[in-house]
């Protein structure tokens, strides 16, 4: 077998990714409704987010449905304009034809279905009234957002998220900033969970995987946020082998003609490709977004999740989740990074040792999807459980006289 047709689990996380995707497009067992013992005692939760193979938010869906419940997608990738100009107005002004439709949508799915909870995941084109409506008909909400609303890197496209913040009854979020900004904003509620690895994705090489292995030296994939494009023009000028993938365009923007001939390959990776790309990876980098407020990224969970050396900006929220020196590597500044490089990069052992603490850690500590969903479900429950109860009250007696 070759080796990157990978470890014995991989025939079983095919299926489960195979199935989970079907119900995400409206196939197989789930979509059709087929009840299990576990998910007939579970919530019943309509979906909604962009939805394909290389979003986050799928894995999401797969950990719901790991955790028994029944999901309902709605996939926004779908009322996506066809035109390019209208593309460009929806996204930045979330309105127009396509935003209508999705709601209308939306509304008709839960009242056909009747969920327990409708979740969304970036999803920009939730209207206030379809959420206040959503509470008329008894159904908990929650958003999951993964970028930041109120960072300085001013992507377009917020408008309408940020009118629907009072009207979710649950907001998830991964900065300590943002529970102070939605609730300035008239937040229900919000929790603070991080970002995570999706176990049926990230995990290690079979035994033996080594340096024999490993073809890329220095490696980054990702896009060229705040000065990442400097910094690994400036790794590579100091002698190191860099390789970087993600968006070729934008990567080939930031970096320039030369410097993109040089560090870039292999394109866009998501999957099993980006998996690779981590094993295949002596030193694997990993930047917070500045301009984003984080304060650890999504990107260090993979790549411990996958039983990869991790080398990543030095921040509390990393510091916290990984002890350096011993389950992850870290660095502040440029000169930091290039004396960081040099150490590890030729101390095989070193890497191994440190990778496959940081790997036992993230799984001890659930830093994947199952757990961090978990977390969010939990919260859920006792938001459902209180709106149950408020229904109860108000359709109960009235007055003495009413209980006779």
């Amino acid at each position: 077998m070759n080796r990157m047709e990978m470890n014995p689990l991989d025939a079983e996380v095919g299926i489960a990714q195979d199935a989970a995707l079907d119900a995400a497009q409206g196939r197989g067992p789930a979509a059709a409704g087929v009840e299990t013992e576990a998910n007939a005692r579970a919530m019943k939760i309509v979906y909604a987010s962009g939805l394909s193979a290389n979003d986050s938010s799928l894995y999401r869906l797969w950990a719901l449905e790991r955790l028994g419940h029944r999901v309902v997608p709605l996939n926004a990738y779908e009322y996506v304009p066809g035109n390019a100009l209208l593309r460009k107005i929806a996204f930045r002004l979330a309105a127009g034809p396509s935003v209508e439709r999705l709601n209308r949508d939306l509304l008709r799915l839960v009242e056909r279905e009747r969920p327990d909870l409708v979740w969304t995941d970036k999803l920009l084109g939730m209207q206030p009234k379809t959420l206040l409506k959503l509470r008329e008909m008894g159904v908990a909400t929650v958003s999951y957002m993964i970028d930041n609303p109120f960072g300085t890197r001013r992507d377009p496209g917020w408008r309408l998220y940020r009118k629907d913040i009072p009207f979710y009854d649950l907001h998830v979020v991964q900065r300590d900033a943002s529970i102070a900004e939605y609730a300035a904003r008239g937040a229900r509620d919000t929790i603070k969970i991080q970002t995570a690895y999706e176990p049926t994705i990230h995990f290690p090489p079979m035994a033996g995987w080594s340096d024999a292995d490993r073809d890329r030296e220095v490696s980054f994939v990702g896009t060229p946020y705040d000065d990442r494009a400097a910094t690994l023009a400036w790794l590579a000028g100091q002698g190191f082998q860099v390789a970087v993938s993600g968006n070729g365009r934008q990567w080939k923007r930031a970096l320039g003609a030369a410097d993109f001939t040089r560090l870039y390959r292999e394109g866009e990776l998501y999957g099993q490709q980006y998996r690779e790309a981590i094993w295949r990876s002596k030193i694997n980098l990993s930047f917070l977004t500045r301009a984003n407020g984080d304060e650890f990224v999504h990107k260090s969970f993979e790549i411990a999740g996958c039983g990869g050396f991790l080398l990543a900006e030095r921040s509390e929220g990393h510091r916290q989740r990984f002890i350096e020196d011993e389950e992850a590597v870290f660095f502040t500044g440029r000169s930091e990074l290039a004396a960081k490089i040099a150490r590890y990069l030729p101390d095989a052992g070193a890497r191994a040792r440190i990778a496959a603490a940081g790997r036992a850690r993230a799984q001890r500590d659930g830093y994947h999807n199952d757990r961090q969903v978990g977390l969010i479900v939990e919260r859920v429950r006792e938001i459902v459980q209180r709106m149950d109860a408020g229904r109860g009250a108000r359709s109960g007696p009235q007055s003495g006289l009413g209980a006779q």
